[in-house]
């Protein structure tokens, strides 16, 4: 599975004289997180009926899980999982992971269904 673009039209990246910018969302509602994983740990097997998320890398690699395809995500790879997806995060490695969690719609934690949770949540 290669990184999942999104396919919003609101995102774009656009260079400047100094770089450049990816804007990631445009007067939506959405929540921000930044996800920390610890080494050996992963993320319930689940999906969201209210929301879909990007995720972005930032230090990895971690093993992302979208639908039945796995891949292992490097820093800087990104991912969207649309409504309904199933999906998982999980650290394999020997160092902290982390990624960036653009959730886009009506947000609430008990908006989790999990298929599998390695916790008994």
């Amino acid at each position: 599975m290669s990184p999942i673009p999104d396919p919003r039209p609101e995102m774009f990246v656009e260079e400047r004289p100094w770089g450049g910018f990816e804007q990631l969302t445009l007067n939506e509602q959405t929540t921000v997180k930044i996800l920390t994983i610890v080494p050996g740990a992963r993320l319930s097997l689940q999906t969201h009926t209210h929301r879909a998320e990007f995720w972005r890398v930032l230090d990895g690699p971690l093993e992302v899980t979208i639908g039945d395809e796995t891949v292992i995500a490097e820093p800087g790879d990104s991912f969207w999982i649309p409504l309904g997806a199933l999906h998982r995060v999980g650290n394999t490695s020997d160092n902290i992971g982390r990624i960036l969690e653009i959730a886009y719609g009506s947000f609430d934690e008990s908006d989790i269904q999990r298929l599998h949770d390695d916790y008994a949540r």
